[in-house]
């Protein structure tokens, strides 16, 4: 089969895609006929060798794909071959035509749901969910400002936080982005490349502040989140591409909160995974998705997910040259 595979740490131009052996599902195991990959901004992280762990070289990047079950090992009940799923994490990396997969890894992707939306499930909308609600305990009533709202966990975390019952602000820096906010949703929409937004968002809160502000580029984002939390606030630190000096006295005003968010707990993802079926079976949930390229492109599809304005999901099609 075809696959990505990473024998160095660094650029996107270290991502190969090559020629290797089809998995084998042994005892509780599943292998899909991959039929779309998401790409996620941690995949590039990952693959530059700045990430907090590190695989084990080489190896094939991603946790994120959808397709159909061809083969099963011995004691997977759930799924059948022929299934349509989703996975929430690989044994063998998800950018490749074939995924092997532990059976708590696979779940049914429902009929209305495309192979490319249930590439963009797992990390996007686990993410959402677990820094909405496990970690900021966000509360129907409470004001949550998704700060770059416009990628993957931005878009899941607005249409969870919708659902809610949260006042839901979001961030955009694009025309485009702006637009797909306002059709997702969020109540208000702040330009965040235009000069005094952050003004803005508390003059909407009448001063008060916000109660919860999911973050995807702290580097950039924190000193001023600090300033626009409400009594109590917390902010969760979904993303971050470097240092940031901040004043703690900003946080002592507030009492509020620094958190973060990254790997999940077996419970914190089968949590998550209910919330996302309830979502999808209830249509408060529908990934949208930005591009597409060919499972040859990983490395366009590498620098897109970090420079690309539009909003959305990036996928890799392992069925197209």
């Amino acid at each position: 089969m075809k696959a990505i595979r990473v024998a160095s740490f660094g650029g996107p131009e270290v991502l190969q895609y090559v020629e290797v052996p089809s998995p084998q599902p042994a005892h509780g195991e599943v292998l899909i006929r991959v039929r779309a990959v998401g790409v996620n901004p941690v995949d590039t992280y990952i693959r530059a060798g700045v990430y907090a762990a590190k695989p084990e070289l080489p190896y094939t990047p991603g946790t994120d794909a959808a397709g159909e079950v061809i083969a099963i090992g011995d004691g997977v009940h759930h799924v059948k071959v022929g299934d349509r799923v989703y996975t929430t994490g690989t044994m063998s990396g998800a950018y490749a035509e074939l995924a092997l997969c532990s059976a708590d890894q696979v779940w049914p992707l429902p009929l209305e749901v495309t192979f490319a939306q249930g590439a963009a499930l797992s990390v996007p909308y686990s993410t959402a969910y677990k820094s909405l609600f496990v970690r900021a305990r966000a509360r129907a009533g409470e004001t949550v400002l998704v700060h770059g709202a416009t990628g993957g966990v931005g878009l899941a975390a607005l249409q969870f936080a919708r659902a809610a019952g949260l006042r839901v602000f979001g961030t955009g820096g694009t025309p485009e982005g702006l637009r797909a906010l306002s059709v997702e949703g969020a109540h208000l929409i702040f330009d965040h490349t235009s000069s005094g937004y952050a003004d803005k968002i508390m003059a909407a809160t009448e001063g008060r502040g916000v109660d919860v502000v999911i973050e995807m580029l702290a580097n950039v984002n924190l000193q001023r989140d600090l300033a626009l939390l409400a009594k109590f606030g917390r902010i969760v630190v979904v993303g971050s591409r470097g240092k940031i000096e901040i004043d703690p006295r900003a946080l002592m005003r507030s009492e509020g909160q620094i958190l973060a968010t990254m790997s999940a707990t077996p419970e914190e993802r089968a949590e998550a995974q209910a919330a996302i079926r309830a979502g999808l079976q209830a249509r408060t949930l529908h990934p949208l998705i930005s591009r597409e390229f060919p499972l040859s492109q990983a490395s366009a599809a590498h620098q897109a997910v970090l420079s690309s304005k539009a909003p959305g999901k990036i996928i890799l099609d392992p069925t197209k040259q």
